[in-house]
């Protein structure tokens, strides 16, 4: 084999075509492994995370059944307290397993909630803002919505902490429209299952995969 030095520039352009497909077709190849390898990963990681969704959801059924059951058992033998809206815990004879079922809501506000804002804006903007920067900004923030473009309940509970700080009709008019816009809606039910551990403490069962 000729040394480069001796090479035409022919023989040359055709030595670098060769390793230029050489090295095309190794990366082809290192693309097709990486590939072949990323598609079983992904394709055993989403199908157990199937099953395991089917299962969970099919445990859930079975549990929420068992629990309304269980409330009417409750309410039935007085067990269960008057101003309970659905929640409730029981242990078992050992007093070593317990579950929880856990009434989840979700705030609402309708459509009054708008004009609500408004008034409430006309005035911090006409009468705050210049008077207490500060205090306009916090007011305003109680405001603000999230991602969802949704009012937050605990925001809201704090603009009402300062009612009596003002008496303009527009600040009066637009809180007493944002408590009346307020609903609380039950979204469902939710399960929390413990366990007591050798050191006497209850601890959680784990089912949420991040918290493991």
């Amino acid at each position: 084999m000729k040394e480069i030095k001796d090479m035409t520039t022919q023989e040359l352009e055709q030595m670098l075509q060769e390793r230029k497909k050489k090295e095309k077709a190794e990366l082809a190849k290192q693309k097709k492994i990486y590939e072949d390898k990323r598609n079983v990963t992904v394709n055993n990681a989403v199908s157990a995370a199937i099953e395991l969704n089917q299962a969970l959801q099919n445990f859930k059924k079975v549990v929420h059944q068992d629990m309304e059951e269980q409330a009417g058992f409750l309410s039935e033998y007085g067990l269960i307290r008057a101003n309970s809206k659905g929640g409730f815990t029981i242990t078992n004879s050992d007093n070593n397993m317990r579950v929880t079922r856990r009434r989840d809501t979700e705030p609402v506000w309708d459509e009054r909630s708008s004009k609500a804002i408004e008034l409430i804006k006309d005035f911090l903007g006409d009468a705050i803002k210049k008077r207490d920067t500060k205090m306009y900004e916090i007011l305003m923030s109680f405001l603000q919505r999230n991602e969802k473009g949704e009012l937050e309940y605990s925001r809201v509970m704090d603009l009402y902490t300062h009612e009596d700080k003002f008496d303009d009709p527009r600040w009066k008019e637009g809180l007493r429209l944002m408590k009346e816009s307020f609903s609380n809606h039950l979204k469902g039910y939710g399960y929390e299952f413990k366990i007591k551990g050798e050191d006497g403490k209850w601890q959680s069962v784990l089912l949420n995969f991040s918290s493991l």
